[in-house]
């Protein structure tokens, strides 16, 4: 890691913690920052309190630093791998494999009454529906890529993959109820709440993986910068780079989706703020970067959406859209050249 990055890394880590601290503070009731500091560490006398941070607030905190992370080193990989500036983790179709998955539970028994309408729609069986439907998906993108050589071939047929997914969710919305309806909107907009610490475990785990897998795939994503053939004259396989990068990529963005829902915007802005800020395109630099930027873009729209001091919170996908849609404009227009 350059020296000169070496003080913006210190800042992003310091900003990171107090976005941390700030999130875990902010919700429907009031407490005293002190007695945040207290229950975080299990000291505070009153029971409530200390139950709702330890038990509500600090799990979504930390649930909203893997999503931000995650999904940001997700957009990172695909727009090197697909050298895209409009990719994002979900151009393979994981997303749209996730959301049929929770559609055929929800939405399944407009179209096929009985087996659906007696299936337990629970967290559970939704976090399982969306993980199958994403690892279909990523096993049917898998396979390809092993076949094809052409990258953008690949992200074609991702795109095919989220095209028919999205024509058979159609296809089981109309036959649904406004209820069923209803549920699986409220589902699509996202949701970073109601997590337990068992689901947060098994999250962080797959979560990991990915995280590692990416860590794996900096000198291969370097390399790609360059071309294909510059790649090749250094000895890389293509092949199992490729299949690095979207194991990685899927495990991430699946993951997120099934525990958190559709999170929009946050794969395909992060990179891009982190590259106008950090001026580079090396991965050593910006995979770091890109978590700790995507951390506390996340936990800032998380706080907003919360309306702190209020029983209302607004859905996670439009606040990540309304507050990071317009710092992105304002930064290609201000640089007036996108850097990738």
């Amino acid at each position: 890691m350059k020296t000169n990055h070496t003080y913006s890394f210190i800042l992003l880590s310091v900003i990171l913690l107090f976005c941390f601290i700030l999130n875990i503070s902010l919700g429907s009731i009031s407490i005293p920052f002190s007695e945040v500091l207290k229950s975080l560490f299990g000291t505070s006398e009153n029971s409530t309190w200390q139950i709702i941070v330890t038990d509500l607030r600090l799990p979504k905190a930390i649930t909203a630093i893997m999503v931000g992370s995650g999904l940001g080193i997700s957009g990172l990989l695909m727009q090197t791998l697909f050298r895209n500036p409009l990719a994002g983790p979900f151009v393979l179709g994981i997303t749209s494999g996730a959301s049929l998955g929770v559609a055929l539970v929800i939405l399944g028994s407009g179209l096929f009454g009985g087996f659906f309408a007696t299936a337990l729609i629970s967290k559970w069986s939704i976090v399982i529906a969306a993980s199958l439907g994403s690892l279909l998906v990523l096993l049917a993108v898998l396979a390809v890529s092993s076949k094809v050589r052409d990258t953008m071939a690949i992200l074609i047929i991702g795109l095919m993959f989220g095209s028919i997914t999205a024509a058979v969710v159609s296809v089981l919305s109309y036959f649904s109820s406004a209820e069923q309806l209803q549920q699986y909107i409220f589902w699509g907009f996202g949701s970073l709440s109601n997590l337990s610490w068992d689901e947060i475990l098994i999250f962080f785990g797959i979560y990991s993986i990915g995280i590692l897998l990416s860590i794996f795939s900096i000198k291969g994503l370097n390399a790609l910068l360059l071309g294909d053939n510059y790649a090749k004259s250094l000895g890389l396989s293509l092949k199992m780079s490729r299949f690095v990068i979207i194991l990685a990529t899927s495990l991430m963005a699946g993951t997120i989706t099934a525990f958190a829902g559709p999170i929009a915007f946050i794969g395909l802005a992060i990179p891009h703020l982190t590259r106008q800020i950090f001026k580079t395109s090396n991965h050593k630099i910006l995979l770091p970067a890109v978590f700790l930027f995507g951390a506390i873009v996340m936990l800032i729209c998380d706080g907003i959406a919360q309306v702190p001091n209020s029983d209302f919170i607004l859905p996670i996908n439009a606040i990540t859209a309304l507050v990071g849609a317009p710092v992105v404009i304002w930064l290609l227009v201000k640089q007036r050249k996108m850097m990738f």
